[in-house]
């Protein structure tokens, strides 16, 4: 079967999109996700996404990650959607609301000469509760909780935007804390649905540096989720203000706690890389 597909990314953060608004109907996108995110040996990417039509929202966001997993919500999957959604023309309304599995999220398009080039979303109030993140520790919120990897021992605040993190605080960022205890970390008995495990430095009250380990994907240059999970994260432990830049590898993401409505915005740019037609 020939299906067609749009390769875009928020950041760096990359995956493979399906239209299934008219066309596209995929019979398992767990199968589809493994097959076609591996880098050498077919399209690659984090995982492949799904943009359907909704009943109650304007559209339905569905995302796999690349091991097959459906993960709840994707902050630079969500932001890619609103740009393609708007450029191809289904809609030309400037405001439009996304199904996720984290629920409906609204979305506000920046138009430059008719193309979506960013996209301000909001992603709601974070999750602080541990087993509603969920983490088996029953505080509310879950705030420096020891865990150890490979004989490494950490202390992590647990946050969920749909998804779960656990963000550890360090003075430096390294190569042995993302790649090889964040994939020991994801599967601690800690933390029943995996987890997304953010190594960050804050270099001053409003800039912060991040790698993340994915659960279900690896390391990946940029997580959406998971900027807006670190910047709560920092605020929860007085470590930066209320408006913060999040410096990932694949480039920044602007991220505002309010305190009017205790939602987090997260405000970035949506890419499009290159379209086929690809053979399931």
């Amino acid at each position: 079967m020939n299906l067609e597909f749009i390769k875009m990314h928020g950041l760096g953060n990359d995956y493979i999109y399906f239209d299934c608004i008219n066309e596209n109907k995929i019979e398992d996108p767990a199968a589809v996700a493994r097959q076609l995110s591996d880098r050498h040996f077919s399209i690659g990417g984090d995982g492949i996404v799904l943009i359907l039509p909704h009943d109650d929202a304007d559209f339905h966001m569905r995302m796999f990650n690349a091991d097959g997993s459906e993960a709840e919500m994707c902050g630079n999957a969500i932001r890619c959607v609103g740009k393609y959604v708007y450029d191809t023309g289904y809609t030309q309304a400037e405001v439009i609301r996304v199904m996720t599995g984290n629920g409906i999220l609204t979305l506000e398009l920046t138009i430059e000469g008719n193309e979506c080039s960013k996209v301000r979303v909001d992603m709601g109030e974070p999750i602080l509760n541990g087993p509603d993140i969920p983490v088996a520790i029953e505080a509310n919120p879950v705030l420096n909780q020891v865990i150890t990897a490979n004989s490494n021992s950490y202390e992590f605040t647990a946050v969920s935007m749909g998804n779960p993190h656990a963000i550890i605080f360090v003075d430096e960022i390294s190569d042995e804390q993302v790649l090889t205890d964040g994939p020991v970390l994801e599967l601690d008995v800690v933390f029943p649905k995996k987890i997304n495990v953010e190594f960050v430095k804050v270099n001053s009250r409003s800039d912060i540096s991040m790698r993340v380990w994915e659960r279900g994907s690896g390391e990946t240059m940029a997580c959406g989720t998971g900027a807006c999970a670190v910047a709560v994260a920092s605020i929860l432990n007085g470590k930066a203000d209320r408006n913060v830049t999040i410096h990932l590898r694949g480039g920044d993401l602007e991220i505002e706690w309010s305190e009017a409505d205790n939602h987090v915005y997260m405000t970035g740019p949506a890419t499009f890389a290159f379209k086929g037609t690809v053979n399931i």
